[in-house]
């Protein structure tokens, strides 16, 4: 069992269908966590490292996150905030039914759910502006019933809008579908995700997606918005991950176990993918989600 596997949420949502909640810092609340529900969530005060799938990175007062179904997450305020924080989140959780039942009835709405799809690695939304997304946030909190739901609507079709969205989480990359040519480059994706560790080549990529090498990988480009050598080396930095904090394996063994045959290489690409070593994400993970054992009873 990994050291920070992730606690299982159940959010009742049996008399509403979306949640609102906030809370302070330090809050038992604040935990390394996982649920079914999608999380929109703002960071209100304090700076700190947020965990994301197997992101690793900063935040600070006014970020704004996205999460999907089961995809653990938490944000971890430096030290040097010694004060509690009266408010440090705000945050919305929802199904995907709801979602996809409101598409089914207005087909205009349906574009949000490639937003959804976005959120299962997780999204960051870079350069949303912190006033507007806390006047989304309170108008949700201080309406009910139908109100709520509009003050929700019109919250994520302004997300959908904007521009730059970061996908956080290696391992839970999307898979695209829709069209012959999206159905093949997943098809690669699918095949990627399951062999990572195994030598495969353009080449090979491009004959099982049945395409040229040159259409191939224009296609996967635009479609993952990575260059092939580019996605799978992020693949396989993503479940090196996944071993460094679930594990005592040695790195060498790791980067093997990854695909990477050459530990520089391996060293390389985890630095450009992560912004940290190797051995700086293990010790990070470990410190900031490992269970802290002198509080267990």
């Amino acid at each position: 069992m990994s050291i920070i596997e992730p606690e299982i949420e159940k959010v009742d949502r049996s008399t509403r269908s979306i949640r609102y909640l906030e809370h302070g810092w330090p809050t038992d609340l604040c935990r390394w966590h996982a649920h079914e529900e999608y999380e929109l969530h703002l960071i209100v005060e304090t700076r700190g490292k947020s965990f994301v799938g197997d992101h690793i990175g900063d935040f600070k007062a006014g970020d704004l996150f996205m999460t999907g179904p089961n995809l653990p997450h938490n944000w971890i305020t430096d030290q040097v905030w010694s004060k509690p924080v009266a408010v440090r989140d705000m945050l919305i959780q929802f199904s995907h039914e709801s979602v996809e039942k409101l598409a089914e009835g207005f087909p205009e709405f349906s574009q949000v759910l490639q937003l959804l799809r976005l959120a299962e690695s997780g999204i960051y939304f870079e350069g949303f502006n912190p006033t507007f997304a806390r006047g989304h946030m309170e108008s949700i909190r201080d309406n009910t019933g139908a109100e709520r739901i509009l003050a929700f609507v019109r919250f994520l079709v302004r997300l959908n809008e904007h521009a730059e969205k970061k996908t956080l989480s290696v391992t839970k990359l999307i898979q695209p579908e829709g069209g012959s040519k999206h159905a093949r480059i997943a098809q690669v994706v699918d095949h990627i995700t399951e062999h990572y560790c195994e030598a495969f080549t353009v080449a090979q990529a491009a004959q099982l997606a049945n395409m040229t090498e040159i259409t191939f990988s224009r296609n996967f480009l635009a479609v993952t918005g990575h260059s092939f050598v580019e996605f799978l080396n992020r693949i396989r930095v993503g479940q090196a991950c996944s071993m460094l904090y679930a594990s005592d394996e040695q790195i060498t063994a790791i980067a093997q176990e990854a695909g990477f045959k050459n530990l520089a290489n391996f060293n390389r690409h985890f630095l450009k993918v992560k912004g940290m070593t190797p051995s700086e994400y293990r010790e990070t993970a470990r410190q900031d989600l490992a269970p802290k054992r002198e509080h267990s009873s």
